[in-house]
């Protein structure tokens, strides 16, 4: 078999490694579960090479990724649940439904921003989601999915995962008018934190914490800042200046392990100010 450019050739590669028939034993093991958090780690990938600028890098993480969605469509495929083409077939016919206004007649493109058509085109998907699931789960799978909060997959990053949630229930009107309430749950849940860090249990302490990040993800959705991308702008800044320090030291011929905590401290602010990191 040939690398080709045609998108094929992918499906039938994967084909190949899940034939029961000369297919990769490694590759027979998986299922939907054991390949999730490799999808998870390749998209992960991707947003890295975004972010170092490295278009080499890029190209091989998307491919990656791209082999994520053959990987799990092959799997729909053996389940009788759905095939690549139909993967295809579902985010055209989304694509083409949620742009009206490029790719609908006359009269959509004029009333392309119409008051409630998201709204109504929402809708439509989601009814027809909740058909799609009907048949092929059955009744008691379909019905389980009738929550509003359920549309809402859980394997999104914690905050992210969090951010989403408090949308939707924003959205349903429980929700606060202003920030002051936030910034004033955030106090409040700072000092239950307090309390249990001096005399609580662990399970305590991973409660009262998950209440303080829920509440400044809350601000932060206030405020219309993404919690997720401000925490990894935050980590590479701290990173930055950490390697600042690894630096300063070395020219001072000295490791991390030798300096001391006042020697590490000086280098952290010379590497905050103008000109630094």
């Amino acid at each position: 078999m040939e690398p080709s450019r045609d998108i094929n050739r992918l499906v039938e590669i994967m084909a190949a490694l899940r034939n029961p028939d000369g297919g990769c034993p490694w590759d027979l093991e998986q299922d939907f579960s054991t390949i999730a958090p490799y999808t998870i780690e390749e998209a992960y990938e991707v947003a890295d090479a975004i972010e170092r600028d490295d278009p080499v890098d890029l190209k091989e993480e998307l491919g990656d990724l791209l082999l994520q969605v053959v990987y799990h469509a092959q799997l729909g495929a053996e389940a009788g649940w759905f095939s690549f083409e139909d993967v295809v077939e579902a985010i055209t016919k989304k694509m083409i439904r949620r742009h009206p206004h490029v790719f609908g007649d006359a009269q959509a493109r004029t009333a392309g921003s119409a008051k409630g058509q998201w709204e109504r085109i929402k809708a439509e998907e989601k009814a027809e989601r909740a058909a799609d699931r009907l048949k092929i789960l059955g009744e008691k799978a379909a019905l389980q999915k009738a929550m509003r909060l359920d549309n809402i997959p859980s394997g999104f990053p914690a905050l992210t995962l969090a951010l989403k949630i408090q949308k939707e229930a924003a959205r349903a009107g429980f929700d606060w008018a202003e920030a002051e309430p936030i910034f004033g749950k955030i106090e409040e849940e700072t000092q239950e934190f307090r309390e249990v860090a001096a005399s609580g249990s662990a399970e305590q302490r991973e409660e009262e914490l998950g209440d303080l990040v829920f509440s400044v993800v809350n601000l932060a959705r206030f405020y219309d800042v993404d919690p997720e991308k401000a925490l990894r702008t935050c980590v590479a800044k701290f990173r930055r200046r950490f390697e600042h320090i690894e630096t300063a030291l070395a020219a001072e011929g000295k490791t991390l392990e030798d300096a001391s905590l006042d020697e590490m401290e000086a280098h952290w602010v010379a590497a905050k100010r103008p000109g630094g990191r």
